[in-house]
């Protein structure tokens, strides 16, 4: 029987979500397939590599063959479309077949991994328009459960995908997402001057992140108006992100607190200026109801900037010991960790040091070494250093 370590295997990535546009769509699940076309060729160049995308503006590399779709795949329903039949088609030129975001071809020719992000269009439905919650809710599960092995970015998730969707546990493979070594503190002086040109306040706290439910910032708005009129302190709230969905609300929560002149929504953050604006902030704070992961605080804290976020699902995983956690639903344990990082330079000059020691131990190429693991895995083929 042939020896099938020495076989060139074709690994094929479904990454038609990758954006890199300015828009909310540019954000989240975005980063993580664009850094893993990145970094995947290199953590493995045995294996042979090809990305199925649309997106012009991505550049390929030697290492790696591109394929774009003639099909405009911006639309869901036209991708959806292309991935159950012209994806489905090209799987009999793969031995391998890598859906970057919650779903595949559901009569692919070869072995599928699929990597599940979170599960909140299942736990938290009515923060969902009802056609996007209906695809996500069908096709994952049903292709979570063909699938050789389920890629899921926390324990959270993996749970989750476990009791939702239905996938046994032994499929089930953690693989944490990662930062790179461009969120990192900088010098005070040039983050001044960064905070000059943008127009930014001299003291402000930040929140990143598509503006949606889930996100919890109408309890970030009242938390943060109840601690400026108990403190008085001259300290601006940035809310900066994409309008995602049902935005509306975060906007009037703001005119019936009367904070319109002490929120600021600067819009989309280019990924080229995020370690900025995190650097430029005294604290950042991100109350999510339900993150698969929480990238933005991870990144936060790999900046130096003090950081606060929620107990629940995955955030307590990717904080560790270097950020105050809350109770997301709790307006009153925001407030009172406001007060406390803001009322107290030790603290704050802790979590500053704590934040990217936590960091350092994420980043996106051993995200990237431990995901084409799970490829061999599935191929039958020897681990990396010879092991299996």
């Amino acid at each position: 029987m042939p020896d099938s370590s020495h076989t060139t295997h074709r690994i094929g990535l479904n990454a038609h979500l990758l954006s890199l546009t300015a828009t909310y769509r540019g954000a989240g699940i975005n980063g993580y397939i664009y850094h893993l076309l990145r970094c995947l060729p290199t953590a493995d160049a045995r294996l042979r590599w090809v990305a199925y995308l649309h997106d012009p503006a991505f550049e390929s590399t030697a290492e790696l063959e591109v394929q774009r779709s003639r099909w405009d795949t911006r639309s869901p329903w036209r991708r959806i479309v292309w991935e159950q039949t012209r994806l489905a088609a090209e799987t009999r030129n793969l031995d391998l077949l890598h859906g970057l975001a919650f779903a595949g071809p559901l009569m692919a020719a070869c072995p599928t991994v699929i990597t599940v992000h979170d599960l909140s269009f299942l736990r938290y439905p009515d923060a969902f328009r009802l056609p996007n919650r209906l695809y996500l809710s069908l096709f994952t599960r049903f292709s979570t459960r063909r699938a050789a092995r389920v890629i899921a970015v926390s324990e959270s998730t993996r749970r989750d995908v476990i009791a939702l969707c239905g996938v046994p546990g032994e499929r089930v493979i953690v693989v944490p997402n990662g930062v790179t070594e461009a969120f990192c503190p900088a010098d005070p002086v040039t983050v001044a001057e960064f905070r000059r040109r943008r127009g930014l306040p001299d003291r402000f706290i930040l929140f990143l992140g598509t503006l949606e439910p889930r996100k919890n910032l109408v309890r970030l708005l009242e938390g943060y108006a109840a601690w400026r009129q108990a403190s008085r302190a001259p300290v601006s709230l940035v809310i900066a992100g994409g309008k995602g969905w049902f935005y509306e609300t975060i906007f009037a929560r703001v005119a019936e607190l009367g904070l319109e002149d002490a929120v600021v929504f600067p819009g989309f953050v280019p990924a080229d200026e995020l370690p900025w604006w995190y650097r430029a902030a005294e604290l950042f704070v991100y109350p999510s109801l339900f993150e698969g992961f929480g990238l933005p605080v991870l990144e936060a804290m790999a900046c130096g900037t003090p950081a606060i976020t929620s107990n629940a699902s995955s955030l307590p995983e990717v904080a560790g010991d270097a950020a105050l956690l809350i109770e997301p639903e709790d307006v009153g344990a925001l407030t009172d960790a406001l007060a406390r990082v803001l009322s107290d330079p030790q603290l704050a000059a802790e979590l500053r040091v704590a934040g990217p020691r936590q960091a350092r131990r994420f980043s996106w190429a051993r995200t990237a070494l431990a995901t084409t693991q799970v490829y061999r895995d599935v191929l039958g083929l020897p681990r990396q250093g010879g092991t299996t």
